[in-house]
């Protein structure tokens, strides 16, 4: 079983700054083909659905973001690790972070979740 380490989250002002972490378990040679590993960040607020904040192509070629956070978040990935940078937080930021990952060999795992919280 897959496991993801997620870490970075609590409680920051509006307008602060966040980075979120996540990490898989075990050796990165363990993800080959590493072309087929596809990580991103979903959140779900109280009351809310889940929703794709950020995914990055595995190449690095390009990134993808929701509409409400383009500008102020960055997503990155390093093998088997991705980051979220997050910037001007607002308070409709808060939510249950997840760390995804997907894998054609693997399948699909997710993170225990985060929590961001951002106070007027």
């Amino acid at each position: 079983q897959v496991q993801l380490t997620e870490s970075g989250g609590g409680l920051v002002q509006a307008g602060g700054s966040l980075r979120l972490s996540c990490a898989a378990s075990d050796h990165p040679s363990d993800y080959y083909p590493m072309y087929k590993l596809a990580m991103a960040w979903f959140r779900q607020a109280p009351g809310k659905k889940r929703e794709l904040v950020a995914a990055i192509n595995p190449s690095g070629a390009s990134t993808g973001y929701v509409d409400s956070v383009k500008v102020r978040f960055i997503v990155s990935r390093d093998n088997a690790k991705t980051y979220l940078q997050m910037s001007s937080l607002k308070p409709e930021d808060t939510a249950l972070y997840y760390c995804f990952l997907d894998h054609s060999r693997l399948g699909r795992y997710w993170g225990q979740g985060t929590q961001v919280t951002v106070s007027s």
